[in-house]
Parts: C-alpha cells; structure tokens; sequence
C-alpha cells in the first residue's frame, strides 16, 4: 500500500454562519478524497467548543460571523489547540479582513470562490507546515511587503531626538489614523504602536493626541490639507 493510500483524511470542522453555505461546503468536501468533515459550527463561540471536543486538524474558518468572529475564534484556538490549523474561506480579501486574520494565526486564506480542490489542497498544504494561500491574496501579500514606508512628508531631520519609527507614528497620528490602523501600516502590534507614542510624548512634553496633531504641522512634518 502506498503512502498516499495510506495517510488518513484531515479532520476539519467548517465554522460559518450561513446555514446554505455551512451545508454546502461540507456536502462538497464530503464528495472529494483527502478531508473528513467532522462538525460545523455556526459562529467563532462553537468553532472552538467543536476544537476542543472534536480535535480536528484544521478548521475552515470564516470571518465574519456573530457572537465571536474568525479572527477572536482564530486567535483562540492557536492559542488554546495549536495541533489544529486555521484556513480561513470568506467572501473578503480586503487588508482589514486579511492581515488581522493571519497576525491571528491563520495558516490558509482562501475566498469562497475557491473550489473543493482548492480547498483540499489548503488543507493539505497547512497540515505540511506550508501556507494554504489564493495566488490572489499571495498577491496582496507580496504588494503589501514591497510598499514603501510611510515617510514624514518634510525634508526636515526628525524633531526632539524622536526616531524614525516614532516620527513615522507621529505623522500618522495627523493623518488621523487610529493606533489600530497605524499598527497594520507599519505591520506592527498596536502596543508596539502604544509604546512609541509614549516615548513621543516624553520627548517631545505632549499630552494628547490633538497637540501631536499641532505638532507635527508646526514642524512641517505633514502639510495642512488644502
């Protein structure tokens, strides 16, 4: 018997919230060799009650989901069951729903166009230690990694002894963005972000976000709109 006749299916358990979609994705799997569907789950909460009661290798997961979505449900079970791996399949392939759902351990992405041999090769391709990725979020990925930094728009040295990476959070915090938003630009966590607007503040004797704001036009770091 051969190697391939003799490895098991992958145990994976399909967590979505549209019943139609739920069903139709594990009646798909079922018809095709190589994965064994083992329980559905209707929202993030039961994705990791059936992880934690079924042992599955990989969960399909997706995003948008009530009570607990894919990204917290993801996060959970990384953290909770790492022998089970995360392949999210959603409608989104946009930076917001993207980047977060890998940062929470996801391994696979996937949108529902894919077909059940794509899905299966995710699977495997997870269960491998490789990533299970579209050749369209692959895509994202390698533009969002090549883009440029955010640089302050003045020529002027940084103020106040602030490094680079703080003046690049400054100039983001007049831009308006939130810490959150500031995280996913410069691929960093948001307590990362936290801490260099502390040491910006300290250095510069700010107190608040509206005097950065101030500040940064004052230095000629970013321009005024208009």
């Amino acid at each position: 018997m051969t190697e391939e006749a003799e490895r098991k299916p992958a145990r994976v358990v399909v967590a979505d919230d549209q019943t139609v979609v739920r069903e139709g994705i594990a009646m798909l799997l079922g018809l095709l060799p190589g994965v064994e569907v083992v329980g559905a789950a209707a929202d993030g909460h039961e994705a990791v009650r059936l992880v934690a009661e079924l042992a599955p290798d990989v969960v399909l997961m997706d995003l948008r989901m009530p009570r607990c979505d894919g990204v917290e449900a993801t996060r959970r079970i990384r953290a909770e069951h790492p022998g089970t791996q995360v392949v999210v399949l959603t409608t989104y392939a946009d930076d917001d729903s993207l980047f977060p759902a890998l940062r929470a351990g996801a391994r696979g992405y996937l949108t529902k166009d894919a077909d059940g041999e794509a899905i299966v090769r995710a699977v495997q391709s997870v269960l491998s230690g490789d990533a299970g990725l579209s050749p369209g979020v692959q895509r994202r990925l390698l533009e969002r990694l090549s883009a440029p930094e955010p640089q302050p728009t003045a020529s002027a040295a940084a103020p106040d002894g602030l490094t680079t990476r703080e003046t690049q959070v400054l100039v983001l915090i007049a831009e308006g963005l939130s810490n959150q938003e500031i995280a996913r630009k410069l691929h960093v966590s948001t307590a990362t972000v936290k801490t260099h607007i502390n040491n910006m503040f300290t250095k510069t004797g700010l107190k608040d976000r509206a005097q950065a704001v101030r500040y940064a036009f004052w230095k000629g770091l970013v321009r005024p709109p208009g």
